[in-house]
């Protein structure tokens, strides 16, 4: 072995396979019992591996600039080969976004693995990486404490979303003790937190269609769900990055009318009606849709004012979910920090990828793809004479 990758996600793994395609004998190490918990989950619902538009388009849903070139080398269509060179047909959906025909990332991973044992490629579980020990890295292993002092190291631990896969974020205190810089972790693509009052209780569960959500400049059409906890669902993950930093959230709950149109259609209701009945037969709003707006709206005014507050109804939340429960973190390894190859300046020969730098996407396989990318380059970069 003189090449050892830490994390066995699709970052750590790409890392590998770059890693192992340049010659080098490389060895795996995971502190979970198997590889890749987090791929597997976010695959459960359907993996959604990238988006499948123009890489200019693409790249700018990244917020760090300075991973458009990994992008450029690895981006959607990359990932599209990727996937059918290990035997899994892809598809694009109506909005764009790839995925597997069989839906889930277990065959994908289990073609992927194999392919890196045919290259060498080492694979130890249950080896959680506890720190530096001088010039080595310590390990907890099944076996007990083991040192390691591979040639080059590529560090892919993740960030700080979904602890309990992996992702916990232990490695902070030994690196920044290093020198390394670290901006702190904050929850991203997340749900949030409301304090419903008791009349909501009955649309726990309920998805909300056919809306827009507006923070600032941004809109968003999508869809969320009410939970006990608040509202979440890929609809508020889109505008969460946003919202988190302190811009205000509102729901344009009927996003295909305009403002006159709706007070037209007010006005032509029955006067006797109460004002729930006004907005379901005159605007057929479901009674979900309904209980936000008495939840959000009250006072109620009435006409013109009315229909602009339904068409921009002020969401009051109780601030993020979480970091456990978020898809995913902000935050990490500066790039301030970093060389162009992603080697870590104050640590020579280790380098970093992944969730684990200071960077952020959308869902919508953004996340996946920057992984991968990030990986690919490391993975290159450290296996450079």
């Amino acid at each position: 072995m003189d090449a050892l990758v830490i994390g066995a996600g699709p970052a750590g793994l790409m890392a590998a396979e770059a890693l192992a395609r340049a010659g080098r004998r490389v060895v795996v190490t995971e502190a979970k019992p198997s590889p890749a918990r987090k791929f597997l989950m976010a695959g459960k619902s359907g993996l959604n591996l990238t988006k499948d538009e123009p890489a200019e388009d693409f790249a700018r849903r990244i917020s760090a600039p300075w991973m458009r070139p990994m992008l450029a080398d690895f981006g959607p269509q990359e990932v599209i080969a990727w996937a059918r060179g290990l035997g899994q047909e892809v598809f694009s959906g109506s909005s764009g976004r790839v995925f597997p025909v069989t839906m889930k990332g277990s065959p994908l991973l289990r073609a992927w693995l194999a392919r890196l044992s045919g290259l060498g490629v080492e694979l130890r579980t249950r080896w959680r990486w506890t720190g530096f020990e001088g010039q080595a890295l310590s390990f907890e292993t099944p076996s007990g404490p083991a040192l390691m002092a591979p040639a080059s190291t590529v560090l892919a631990l993740g960030g700080a979303s979904w602890p309990r896969l992996g992702s916990d974020a232990a490695w902070v205190p030994w690196l920044a003790a290093k020198g390394v810089g670290i901006a702190p972790f904050r929850p991203a693509n997340m749900g949030f937190a409301v304090d419903w009052s008791a009349h909501l209780a009955p649309h726990f569960g309920t998805p909300i269609k056919g809306v827009a959500l507006l923070a600032g400049p941004q809109r968003e059409r999508g869809e969320f769900v009410i939970s006990a906890r608040g509202i979440e669902g890929g609809g508020v993950y889109a505008v969460s990055a946003a919202v988190r930093d302190g811009v205000e959230l509102a729901l344009d709950l009927l996003p295909d009318l305009d403002v006159a149109e709706v007070s037209s259609r007010l006005a032509r209701a029955k006067g006797k009606d109460s004002t729930a009945n006004r907005l379901r037969k005159a605007l057929g709003l479901v009674p979900a849709k309904i209980a936000l707006v008495m939840e959000w709206g009250r006072p109620l005014p009435e006409g013109t004012a009315l229909a602009r507050l339904l068409k921009a109804l002020p969401v009051r939340h109780a601030g993020p979910r979480p970091i456990a429960e978020a898809i995913s973190s902000a935050g990490g390894v500066l790039h301030d920090s970093l060389t162009e190859g992603l080697e870590l300046k104050a640590l020579p020969g280790h380098f970093a990828c992944g969730e684990m730098l200071d960077w952020e996407a959308p869902t919508g396989g953004y996340l996946l793809t920057a992984c991968l990318a990030t990986g690919l380059w490391a993975g290159r970069h450290a296996a450079a004479p």
